[in-house]
This record gives structure tokens, sequence and C-alpha cells, in this order.
């Protein structure tokens, strides 16, 4: 499993993209992805809404179980992928692409996050 080098990592298994215009994508890892088994269900924060670093903003529910859904900054959401709630599998076969959750207008800088190489290990645990 390879954790794409451009991106920024949580703890709790999500990945931001680098901002443009002030605005980050949000996904969740691979790992987590497998983790969670086959996801059913994305109930994703809604457009406008504030999100807080490390603060549940929705929640996924796979055929094993529901995790929350961790916002890895501080912003307003000002998109969601509407073809993930059409659609959540497109979390489990492309996680890094296509399965991306919402779009996040950052209001500071992100803390905490770990490099890919750093995430990887991280899983490794």
């Amino acid at each position: 499993m390879s954790n794409p080098q451009q991106l920024r990592y949580s703890k709790e298994h999500e990945w931001l993209s680098a901002a443009e215009d002030g605005v980050s994508t949000v996904g969740i890892t691979e790992h987590a992805a497998n983790a969670l088994g086959d996801v059913v269900y994305a109930q994703l924060p809604d457009v406008g809404s504030a999100v807080t670093a490390g603060e549940s903003c929705g929640e996924l529910e796979s055929t094993k179980s529901v995790s929350d859904l961790y916002s890895p900054v501080d912003g307003e959401v000002m998109e969601i992928n509407e073809d993930v709630v059409a659609d959540p599998s497109l979390v489990n076969s492309a996680p890094f692409e296509g399965g991306w959750l919402f779009k996040v207008k950052l209001s500071g800088e992100p803390e905490d996050l770990l490099s890919a190489d750093e995430y990887t290990a991280f899983t490794a645990g």
C-alpha cells in the first residue's frame, strides 16, 4: 500500500491535499478504507459548516462497523463529494482519487499532520 507523497496525513487516518487558493481536499487513507471494509453509507459534513481539527464531522458506515470521520484541519466546508454520497464504495476503490470526501477552506495552518513516510511508519505500528 503506498501513500501519495504530496499529501499530509492525520493519526485518525484522513489525508489532506496541499491548499489551492486556501482550499484543501480531505479523504480517508487506503489503510482506513481497508480496515473499514466495504463502505455502504457516507454522512459528510454540510457545505458551509465549520470543522475543527481532530473532531468528528461525519460518519462512514461499512458492512462491519460505523466509524467517525474526523477533520484533519480547522476550516469551513466548501464542497462535498456527491459521487461518494451516491456511491460510497468509491471510498474503497479510489480513496486518493474519486473517493475524496470534502473540500475545506483552511482557517489556519494545519498542525500535527504526518508526511507520507511518517504515516506509513505510524500504520506499520
